[in-house]
């Protein structure tokens, strides 16, 4: 069981390259395919944290490798859905490149103040994961951009703030903090009571 959190991890890191090849060598056939790959990839996110909290590896190792690779993951889902809507995503790249600053915010506030990139998992960074869900199965399954990919956008302006926001509370680096509310409590010495399904 204690292996099963990083086997989650490593699945999810393997088809990353999959969701790639698939989509440049023959994506508009296969875009269900890639479509299945992205909900199994969600899938493993979901559960690998919770597993691990839940047989008590959840640690910083750990969770450090989880934040990179869903980096990784989401990023193949990028690249797929410009391989396969080239022009829709060109039409849109200042909103996409607005959440590509903000992303560098974060990883550059982070090594500035603690040496180290952030790792968060905030409760809003979540909420994004399941927006980007959303906004990559229209434009991967069904070519579109609407309400979703305007969702995504704002949730990740906002998500990622709410991490900036924690970096700079926080008084030292810290991994599974929900919020710039819980930031601030651990600054000021308050102990959170933590969860299984929400770290």
């Amino acid at each position: 069981m204690k292996n099963i959190p990083y086997i989650l991890i490593a699945i999810r890191f393997l088809l990353a390259p999959i969701i790639i090849l698939i989509s440049y060598l023959n994506g508009a056939e296969l875009r269900f395919i890639i479509l299945t790959l992205m909900y199994i990839g969600l899938f493993t996110d979901i559960f690998d944290g919770i597993i691990a909290r839940k047989v008590g590896v959840s640690s910083e190792k750990l969770r450090r490798l989880d934040s990179q690779v869903d980096l990784v993951f989401w990023l193949s889902l990028g690249f797929a859905a410009y391989f396969l809507n080239p022009t829709l995503i060109k039409d849109e790249w200042q909103s996409i490149l607005l959440i590509f600053i903000m992303e560098a915010l974060c990883y550059m506030i982070s090594w500035i103040k603690f040496g180290k990139e952030t790792c968060t998992h905030a409760w809003l960074s979540k909420l994004w994961g399941l927006s980007l869900l959303l906004a990559f199965t229209f434009l991967i399954g069904f070519q579109q951009i609407g309400w979703a990919f305007y969702l995504t956008i704002a949730l990740g302006f906002i998500s990622h703030l709410d991490v900036i926001l924690i970096i700079l509370i926080l008084p030292k680096w810290t991994y599974d903090v929900p919020s710039f509310y819980h930031a601030w409590k651990i600054r000021n010495g308050i102990q959170r009571k933590k969860t299984t399904f929400f770290n």
